[in-house]
């Protein structure tokens, strides 16, 4: 794995942040007026947005159910984004009472929210990390006080391995994460791809880009669905396997979505 290590973020409510840009879309109220005039833009780009991002929540949702009653009471929530309804440990412990949750994610304003909304859960703790740093996320005291990775765990990355663009480094994140976990132990992944609407992901990929990264950078749009299969290597893949995420165990009677519309995949691997 390449060498990834970045400066954590700091708070700066004059330069646009994702996860601001993202809580203005889905109807938040942790944003400024910053972040809302780059989510017009957004909009403006791939206006369907909103119905991808509801159908991401709901399809973590299934996720976090599923792993419950696998038997998973360990969940690792890695670039969990601000808070919305659906939170994590909400659905873990409704569907397992005791189940500990960890989130991290390496923006100070996530962090902070999430700190708040979970002060009187000692079954849940926050972390802010920089997901490129898999080590001190696995090493810190606010992980290891809740996760015991030599008992099953659940990793979560919802929307987050899309958005390193390095594809050495998304690869490194996930192979340690693998190599982490005890056997029973799941993986959840869900990452946009380039397939269904390349023109579209292409001009959100730059809008997205982060300032910092190498404009030498050959990568100029979402990975394929073909690059995102390998992430579940060596793992045993939840039926029906990387999929649409409309398409991932929908609930029964669930209003439907055509899956192509969605141009975001998922899948569940779990380690024998």
């Amino acid at each position: 794995m390449a060498s990834s290590k970045r400066e954590l973020p700091r708070f700066d409510p004059t330069v646009p942040n994702e996860a601001r840009v993202l809580d203005f879309i889905i109807g938040g109220k942790d944003n400024f007026a910053v972040d809302r005039e780059a989510a017009e833009k957004v909009l403006e780009v791939a206006p369907n947005l909103p119905l991808l991002m509801r159908e991401s929540r709901k399809c973590l949702g299934r996720m976090v159910r599923f792993l419950a009653q696998a038997g998973i009471r360990q969940f690792v929530d890695i670039g969990c984004g601000l808070p919305t309804r659906g939170n994590v440990h909400e659905i873990a412990q409704a569907a397992a009472p005791g189940s500990r949750v960890v989130y991290v994610d390496n923006d100070p304003v996530v962090v902070a929210h999430a700190q708040a909304l979970l002060v009187s859960n000692d079954d849940t703790s926050v972390v802010q990390a920089d997901a490129r740093d898999v080590e001190h996320i696995l090493t810190h005291p606010g992980l290891t006080s809740l996760i015991d990775l030599k008992q099953p765990v659940a990793f979560l990355l919802i929307s987050l391995l899309h958005v390193i663009h390095e594809d050495d480094v998304a690869t490194g994140i996930v192979k340690r994460l693998r190599d982490a976990m005890s056997p029973g132990s799941h993986l959840a992944i869900a990452h946009v791809i380039s397939d269904i609407c390349p023109d579209v992901t292409a001009d959100l990929w730059k809008l997205f880009r982060r300032t910092d990264t190498d404009e030498s950078e050959p990568r100029c749009n979402a990975r394929a669905k073909a690059e995102v299969d390998p992430y579940f290597d060596g793992l045993d893949l939840v039926e029906p396997g990387v999929v649409h995420l409309p398409a991932w165990r929908p609930d029964p009677g669930e209003p439907t979505v055509h899956p192509a519309s969605v141009w975001v995949v998922g899948g569940v691997g779990r380690k024998n």
